[in-house]
């Protein structure tokens, strides 16, 4: 098995994955539920 290290990507140092994405999805969700879009009780 090689021990090669992936290639960053130049001119980007931020890389969007799943953490990121469901960090994003758990912020408008309290978002919207702190403006009254959603009912509380529909978040877990």
């Amino acid at each position: 098995m090689s021990q090669t290290e992936p290639e960053p990507r130049p001119g980007s140092a931020f890389s969007w994955n799943e953490d990121w994405s469901a960090t994003v999805v758990g912020l408008v969700l309290i978002g919207l539920v702190l403006v009254g879009a959603i009912p509380d009780w529909l978040v877990p």
